[in-house]
């Protein structure tokens, strides 16, 4: 009987020897992870209103919305695409912005918008590129880039683009075509996929800036 008492407690202080001896493992689920890579939120199919001092200023729709706070330039990105409608002090649409995809610099008060970007202006002002800055702090937006407009009376083109965020009063930094929007010559031609043949001409310095009466 002795004897086995004694094996008894020979076993227990072994074990707990062995295992004050044994090296403790921690797993760090962190390791290897960049805090500044990660998105501190992901949204899909976002519809929500943006709001300024109380009152309703923009519509946002998108099917992804990922928010990158933790970088050195924090940031919102709309990898598949963005819809924004602005809204005067009445809630009525007074301009749409559609892009494939969108960034806004939080921190700066900066939109990018790329990819096809379709702008419109109430009622009826179009205006198409293939990439536009929309800068909130100034008011300003502008773009380096190839640029289609059409107003209720002629259609404008050019290289690079600058207004008002309201679109009221804006300019072609290089004009390179003016058409008449009912010139049945420029419409048959823009159905057919063709240029106008005088679409390369250099508008003058009139028409370069456009404002609203």
């Amino acid at each position: 009987m002795r004897k086995s008492v004694f094996i008894l407690i020979f076993a227990f202080l072994f074990l707990v020897v062995a295992s004050g001896c044994r090296e403790e493992q921690k797993i760090d689920v962190t390791s290897g992870i960049d805090p500044k890579s990660m998105a501190t939120m992901t949204t899909k199919n976002v519809a929500t209103f943006i709001s300024d001092s109380g009152v309703v200023q923009y519509k946002v729709v998108a099917p992804l919305w990922k928010v990158f706070e933790e970088t050195d330039t924090p940031y919102w990105i709309f990898p598949e695409g963005l819809y924004l409608q602005k809204y005067d002090p009445y809630f009525h649409v007074i301009a749409t912005v559609a892009a494939d995809s969108a960034r806004f610099y939080s921190n700066q008060k900066l939109w990018r918008l790329d990819g096809h970007v379709e702008m419109t202006k109430a009622p009826s002002d179009l205006f198409q590129t293939s990439q536009f800055f929309w800068d909130q702090r100034r008011g300003r937006v502008y773009s380096d880039s190839f640029i289609h407009i059409e107003t209720a009376t002629h259609v404008l083109e050019g290289l690079g683009f600058e207004s008002d965020e309201r679109l009221t009063s804006y300019r072609i930094i290089k004009p390179q075509g003016i058409f008449p929007i009912n010139s049945a010559d420029f419409s048959a031609d823009r159905q057919n996929g063709r240029e106008a043949p005088d679409s390369t001409f250099s508008a003058p310095a009139a028409m370069q800036t456009v404002s609203d009466p």
